[in-house]
């Protein structure tokens, strides 16, 4: 940090993606340095924002590392990774190397450049199929996919950082995060997978009958959850969620609400592997972080739905 600028600086990994680039915007609202690590492998550089410092780097790699050594930031936000469950069925290894030996790598980055805090976002996926109706921190976690493996793996490695060299952190488990600038890939995007189809004219596809339920939660209270973990919850794991379950069918319905044109639904065969029902529990969040979610789905959805028709109208 440059000789008389007490301004509190924060690495970003991932933060040309779309959790991370809204975090990046909230920060420098809110007077912080930011510095952004990310490959563009799925981000893009429009959604890094003109105040924030881009390093183009892999996160598992030891560029990436002296970026962290370099700067020596006062909190790492860890969200770069890759979060397409098919790819991490289909290439197990690159999603452990990009996963957890990017968690390492930064890790270790931030045990030697003495940061402050370290934030890791991680996923409602850990639990696997739970027939839990509501998910606690406490409830056992089974991975049903090598993404998940992956992240759970991540977690514990944030744990033994901890113990062993006395690194703060929080962990933050996303239930399904959806918003503007969301592309349909990755984690939790049946939203823009169905505004995809929306735009193109195609059938709406509902794998099954529609009645499985999942946990929508804005991006905007994700970033104020990210804030949130910045200041508080030393060392624990925390749930970023609604806490309402909404069933596949009433958010097509919701989405068809928006849209100009009449687009069938199509009803899929289940996909194996897929939970019935994904539902977290905030109430620690709410108690321990002071922080609840805020952005409805009606008006979240809405806001989604307009962003994503410019900008793939725009190019």
């Amino acid at each position: 940090m440059p000789e008389g600028d007490n301004r509190m600086k924060a690495i970003v990994t991932g933060g040309a993606g779309f959790i991370g680039s809204h975090l990046a915007y909230k920060l420098l609202e809110n007077g912080v340095d930011v510095h952004v690590i990310d490959n563009l492998s799925t981000g893009h550089i429009r959604n890094v924002p003109s105040g924030a410092v881009l390093h183009l780097a892999d996160v598992a790699s030891d560029k990436a590392r002296s970026i962290v050594l370099r700067e020596k930031p006062d909190v790492l936000f860890h969200l770069a990774g890759q979060a397409n469950v098919a790819r991490s069925m289909a290439d197990p290894a690159e999603d452990t190397k990009v996963n957890v030996l990017g968690t390492v790598q930064m890790l270790h980055a931030a045990v030697q450049a003495r940061v402050s805090k370290f934030v890791m976002a991680s996923t409602a996926s850990i639990y696997g199929a739970t027939a839990r109706e509501r998910l606690t921190e406490s409830d056992p976690v089974e991975p049903v996919s090598f993404y998940a493996q992956s992240k759970r793996a991540s977690e514990q490695y944030v744990r033994l950082f901890s113990r062993l060299y006395g690194l703060a952190y929080t962990i933050l488990r996303f239930s399904n995060v959806y918003g503007p600038r969301q592309m349909p890939q990755g984690e939790g995007n049946v939203i823009p997978l169905l505004m995809a189809c929306l735009r193109d004219g195609r059938p709406l596809p509902i794998h099954g009958d529609g009645n499985q339920t999942r946990d929508f939660v804005n991006v905007r209270d994700v970033v104020e959850a990210l804030l949130a973990a910045m200041r508080k919850g030393g060392n624990t794991i925390y749930h970023v969620s609604t806490g309402v379950g909404t069933s596949i069918n009433a958010l097509a319905r919701q989405l068809l609400a928006f849209h100009p044109a009449e687009v069938p639904l199509l009803y899929l065969p289940p996909r194996a592997g897929d939970t019935e029902h994904s539902c977290l529990d905030n109430g620690k969040a709410r108690k321990e972080l002071l922080w609840e979610p805020q952005v409805s789905l009606a008006a979240g959805l809405q806001e989604a739905y307009a962003d994503y028709m410019r900008t793939v109208s725009n190019g």
